[in-house]
């Protein structure tokens, strides 16, 4: 089927406007990529999935430019040991990352990858991405394939003894960056990766995951502070047998943020725990879209968001668990909720269930609302200022997110940073 001439023109410009990066490996997956941007056509607000969030500055062949954002806070993650690897508005740092060699994983640029005819991410790039679009089309992923020059691959064999944390920082106003990043876990192995920073005034990041069976990563990003950034991140992963991906992302700031999560459960016994927790005021507009697929029997899911919203900001979360025939004893749980701070704030919720098995638990919820004014008249009655009680429900409101991080000194960071974001917002 044709595209309308719109969409067609509006992909057509985009594409112009890139440059194809240098090819060894990851030729065929780009070229291919770039087939599928031109056959699926760029998204618009006429898109089912995009009816919530408008795309055009995530499209258009410009990026908007972005203010700088004067942070005196600590970098987030700073009192962690761990592996550093910055990019700058989308290129890799070299002086500003270590030394990338640690014990139970081997670390590359993508870079490198692409002048290397025979590679373990070769079997990888652009896989789960083209997998991805069944049966929602994914063009951003897919220009994200075709157009990124630089990320890195990750290949955990062991149990490497710290995390490996991902830097993104933003220097240039007008920086449109592509980042592509692979991740495969092997049997027994487990890590843990943290993502952290603005990365560009407009950015678009892709993250391939194949965890294999008995393999486990744990997943925690912080999306940072420059309020004019816009991003469009996708993750998608697959899970073998008895594995584990917990994936936590705090939000706060940013004029536009769209969050995917795309995920396959093809191994018996595995667990896929997404979570997420956004705090947004002004012209703030945040969409958590998450896709699980239940191939396998006996695995657990669980979808977890929570928004905070205040002076016209917009949430929005589409979650759909699919459980395919065959998938029995599936555990699936989905929960989205928005605290609105005001009334000119909104939430816009898509919750999805598709089950073709008989023998599940599965069950999705979504609400709105504001501060419970019965807690808060307890707390002003024991001497709790208005502002100090109104923060501490918050918090409470947004636990059962934080609560998805298992690792307690990352865990205690988060809520750091959500207490300093209301304290300033008072």
């Amino acid at each position: 089927m044709a595209l309308p001439e719109i969409k067609q023109t509006a992909t057509e410009a985009r594409l112009a406007a890139l440059e194809l990066p240098t090819a060894g490996c990851t030729k065929p997956a780009r070229e291919a990529a770039i087939a599928r941007v031109r056959d699926m056509g760029l998204p618009d607000r006429r898109d089912e999935y995009w009816k919530y969030t408008r795309p055009d500055t995530l499209v258009q062949a410009d990026a908007p430019t972005a203010a700088l954002f004067d942070n005196d806070e600590p970098l987030m993650f700073d009192q962690i040991d761990r592996l550093k690897i910055v990019f700058v508005d989308g290129i890799f740092d070299a002086d500003a990352s270590d030394d990338l060699t640690l014990e139970g994983v081997q670390i590359e640029r993508l870079e490198d990858i692409c002048c290397t005819d025979i590679h373990w991410a070769k079997d990888l790039y652009g896989v789960l991405e083209t997998r991805g679009h069944n049966p929602v089309p994914r063009p951003l992923a897919a220009l994200n394939t075709a157009f990124a020059a630089d990320g890195v691959a990750i290949h955990v064999t062991g149990k490497p003894s710290k995390p490996i944390s991902l830097i993104y920082v933003h220097k240039d106003e007008a920086s449109d960056a592509f980042l592509h990043h692979i991740l495969r876990v092997e049997s027994g192995a487990e890590a843990t990766i943290l993502e952290n920073g603005p990365a560009a005034a407009r950015f678009n990041k892709c993250m391939e995951i194949d965890i294999a069976d008995g393999g486990t990563l744990h997943h925690v990003r912080s999306q940072g502070r420059d309020h004019e950034r816009r991003a469009v991140t996708h993750m998608f992963t697959r899970l073998g047998a008895k594995s584990v991906y917990k994936s936590f992302t705090l939000t706060v700031n940013g004029v536009l943020t769209r969050n995917e999560q795309v995920i396959e459960i093809l191994g018996d016994d595995a667990v896929a725990h997404v979570a997420g927790a956004c705090v947004g005021d002004g012209d703030f507009h945040h969409d958590d879209t998450v896709f699980i697929t239940h191939d396998a029997v006996n695995c657990e899911s669980r979808q977890v968001f929570k928004k905070v919203l205040r002076n016209g900001a917009t949430g929005v979360f589409q979650g759909k668990i699919l459980v395919k025939e065959g998938a029995q004893k599936t555990d699936g749980y989905q929960i989205s909720q928005s605290l609105l701070l005001d009334d000119d704030s909104q939430f816009l919720a898509k919750p999805e269930l598709e089950i073709y098995a008989d023998d599940v638990a599965c069950s999705h919820g979504s609400t709105s609302g504001a501060i419970d004014e019965t807690a808060l008249f307890y707390l002003r009655s024991r001497g709790v200022p208005v502002s100090d009680a109104t923060d501490l429900l918050t918090l409470a409101f947004l636990a059962e997110a934080v609560e998805e991080i298992e690792a307690e000194d990352l865990a205690e960071d988060i809520v750091n940073r959500l207490e300093s974001w209301l304290s300033r917002r008072r």
